[in-house]
């Protein structure tokens, strides 16, 4: 028989692990990995670098090929309930512009995903895009305007052209022009860390070697 219940003493459960905050990216195709395989896009690659730099965020990846802002607005609530994220990085509208959606309804639904995270307690990068200039140059500078003027007004932080370092090379994206390969994956990491680094506050712990 144990010691402890010749003692009468009932065993102490250890607490469970704490769990580590939550990064959630909510984008579309250039964040969902469309082309390429899950491992090779840039939120895996940012789920790598941040356990490697000993930051203690479980990222997940809830971007949808095809989403549009009306789409990431219907999904906004339960992704929140479910993950509980201390950061959203919010990458939609590219849909919306390749559609030719009205840009300030899809202003006003990046800025009510950007409002229900903020309200709980969530910080948030917002992603900006280009599109071509198939619907006039007043649509598309409209378009492309919205995240900076987004990101004024909720003080968000923001990066302003997810593609800026890659859109000119047509050997960085697939067939289709539009998505990146897997090779122009860490550029697009690149672009985004700077302006989501500040978000992360202070490493868990010490950083490994790669």
């Amino acid at each position: 028989m144990a010691v402890a219940a010749l003692l009468g003493l009932q065993p102490v459960a250890a607490a469970p692990p704490p769990v580590a905050p939550a990064l959630v990216v909510l984008g579309d195709s250039l964040s969902a990995g469309y082309g390429i395989r899950a491992e090779e896009g840039w939120v895996a690659l940012l789920a790598r670098r941040l356990e490697a730099e000993g930051y203690g965020y479980r990222v997940v990846n809830a971007s949808v090929s095809g989403e549009t802002t009306v789409g990431g607005r219907a999904r906004i609530a339960h992704v929140l309930a479910v993950h509980r994220p201390a950061i959203l990085v919010l990458e939609l509208g590219a849909n919306d512009g390749l559609r030719g959606l009205p840009v300030a309804e899809m202003r006003r639904n990046l800025a009510s995903i950007a409002a229900s995270a903020r309200a709980r307690g969530a910080r948030v990068l917002l992603i900006g895009t280009r599109i071509p200039s198939n619907y006039g140059p007043a649509y598309t500078e409209d378009y492309y305007a919205s995240f900076a003027l987004l990101a004024r007004q909720q003080k968000l932080a923001l990066v302003p052209f997810l593609l800026v370092d890659i859109a000119l090379d047509e050997r960085n994206f697939q067939t289709d022009r539009l998505h990146p390969v897997a090779a122009a994956q860490p550029r697009l990491l690149d672009t985004v860390w700077p302006s989501l680094k500040p978000l992360l506050g202070a490493p868990a712990r010490a950083g490994r070697n790669p």
